[in-house]
């Protein structure tokens, strides 16, 4: 019984190694590490997008208040003047009327020029956001491409680990309790491999040759034991 669950042991032992480097490959596939770069990529455009959308906006907002208050002043310097120009006023009214409308020019004029200059500012700054649109648009269409092709080869190994995983059941049934904890345990402080074949007296786990005596120690115990890596030796 004891060697027939030895060598169902070793049988285990490959299928686990095989589903180790199946996980292996789910988690180490070349394009997760684009994915995640073209994800970073994405969070460090959507933040420059909304800086670059809340200074147009600021702009807009400034040129919406500058237009309004050019529109006022316009409406004033055409009240004033046409009053100016209707005459019927006493010369030092006509003449601070007259005052009146210079002042209200020179604040048009000066209106005039912050409204253009907020034009000049508003079209880059409009620019500048759609520009980082078309680079979000195009990092987003790589990332869902780079999703599908993740996603596809996901599913082909969860397919196959679910074949392994199955093989596996079976592979347990026949095992002993106590071997199989024993297993375990070795499995998690060999790198996998708990159990080795047993060859012209190399172990096949550390690759060691044993001597005579070492093979006797070893082989003395109803468990076989590497004496140097104290795997588990299978014949």
């Amino acid at each position: 019984m004891q060697l027939t669950s030895l060598a169902d042991l070793l049988d285990l032992q490959e299928l686990d190694l095989a589903i180790d480097r199946l996980l292996d490959q789910r988690q180490s596939l070349p394009e997760l590490d684009v994915y995640k770069a073209a994800h970073e990529q994405l969070k460090s455009l959507q933040a420059d997008r909304e800086a670059k959308a809340v200074t147009l906006k600021d702009l807009e907002l400034q040129l919406d208040k500058a237009e309004g208050e050019l529109e006022i002043l316009e409406i004033k310097v055409d009240e004033h003047e046409t009053r100016l120009f209707a005459g019927g006023m006493s010369s030092r009214e006509t003449e601070h009327m007259r005052l009146e409308v210079q002042s209200l020019k020179a604040q048009q004029s000066a209106m005039e020029e912050r409204v253009l200059g907020l034009l000049d500012a508003v079209d880059p700054a409009r620019e500048a956001v759609t520009s980082v649109d078309a680079e979000i648009e195009k990092v987003e269409a790589a990332k869902a491409e780079l999703e599908q092709s993740i996603k596809a080869q996901w599913k082909t190994i969860d397919a196959e680990l679910g074949r392994k995983e199955e093989r596996k059941k079976s592979a347990l049934e026949p095992i002993d309790t106590d071997l199989l904890e024993l297993y375990e345990k070795m499995r998690g402080i060999k790198e996998g491999v708990a159990v080795a074949s047993f060859d012209n007296g190399v172990c096949g786990g550390c690759h060691m040759t044993l001597s005579p005596a070492e093979q006797e120690e070893a082989f003395a115990d109803e468990l076989p034991r590497c004496v140097h890596c104290r795997r588990i030796l299978v014949v």
